[in-house]
């Protein structure tokens, strides 16, 4: 599959490894960037797209080193294949530190779990090479353990399932009305309420993000990105309507 650049100045790239699963599976992204001889792969996915990924992934870096495998949350389209990126690499890899012991489950190896590290709830700096990305809080969304990225050199923040879309065949959204039939339902249903995406967008706000970059589906640029906060902050999701299904089932 062809990558896209995103971002490529001073030595600094963001590369995004798109769809490289088939079938079943639901479309997943995968996020590259690479600063100062070190490379950070974003969710990178299940056991299917692992060789292709794995393989493009070690091409673009071109002899950088990747140093981080970032796992924005526990699902297996992020983390079922990360046993073998461990094995693989010299990377450590993090998530949230509710996951630390649940991620094994998909069969992390004794010789690597030692480099499964914890995020704490706030979230933290990451060094790359001589810059740092910041790892953001975006707890519930839709995880209870969830995590963002922000690289402040190419101003992208990277969404995860935040912002994902599914169905449409653009990369990036040009026409955002029309672009929310492809992730309203999405977002109505996995999301876990209005609360959390109005602190999510109030903290976003404070960033200057140009480029946001979810785990699924097509990217928001520009003013789009405006229109996203905008649209997540009045969106009622999760708990605010799911109230009403909590009762035993009918016959």
């Amino acid at each position: 599959m062809p990558e896209t650049v995103i971002y490529d100045q001073g030595g600094h790239r963001n590369i995004l490894l798109e769809d490289y699963g088939h079938g079943l599976a639901v479309q997943a992204n995968q996020h590259l960037i690479v600063h100062g001889g070190e490379g950070m792969i974003l969710d990178p996915g299940g056991h299917k797209v692992y060789n292709k990924a794995l393989s493009a992934t070690t091409s673009l870096l071109a002899g950088s080193k990747l140093r981080h495998i970032f796992l924005s949350h526990q699902d297996p389209d992020i983390v079922a294949a990360v046993n073998g990126w461990l094995m693989t690499t010299d990377a450590d890899a993090w998530c949230s530190q509710l996951w630390v012991r649940f991620v094994p489950h998909f069969g992390v190896d004794k010789l690597v779990v030692d480099r499964l590290k914890p995020i704490p709830d706030e979230g933290m700096y990451l060094p790359l090479g001589d810059s740092e990305v910041m790892i953001l809080p975006a707890h519930f969304l839709h995880s209870c353990g969830n995590f963002h990225v922000y690289d402040p050199i190419s101003k992208i923040l990277y969404t995860g399932d935040l912002g994902a879309s599914l169905g449409m065949d653009y990369v990036e959204v040009s026409d955002f009305d029309a672009h929310i039939p492809f992730m309203e339902g999405f977002h109505r249903r996995y999301m876990a309420s209005n609360a959390a995406l109005r602190a999510w967008a109030d903290m976003a706000r404070t960033l200057d993000v140009q480029t946001i970059a979810p785990q699924h589906g097509a990217l928001f640029r520009g003013e789009m990105v405006g229109r996203f906060y905008d649209w997540v902050s009045q969106l009622e999701c999760g708990v605010d309507l799911m109230v009403s299904n909590y009762r035993v089932p009918a016959r």
